[in-house]
């Protein structure tokens, strides 16, 4: 299964709650850190709702 490396890029300051809660879901805390997830549609979901925020590298 392919593997997703998001990373914070962009502060949660000013973002209503339920962004803020899905950043925290996805294991980021402070700007520039980053986490691996599965490539699932789940993931993908999260991501969306937050694409302004983050940044997304494919993983092999």
């Amino acid at each position: 299964m392919a593997k997703l490396k998001v990373i914070l890029v962009k502060s949660v300051i000013g973002s209503n709650g339920t962004q803020r809660a899905t950043v925290e879901t996805l294991g980021l805390k402070k700007l520039n850190s980053f986490s691996e997830h599965n490539d699932t549609p789940q993931i993908r979901g999260m991501i969306r709702k937050v694409e302004h925020l983050v940044k997304v590298e494919e993983m092999e």
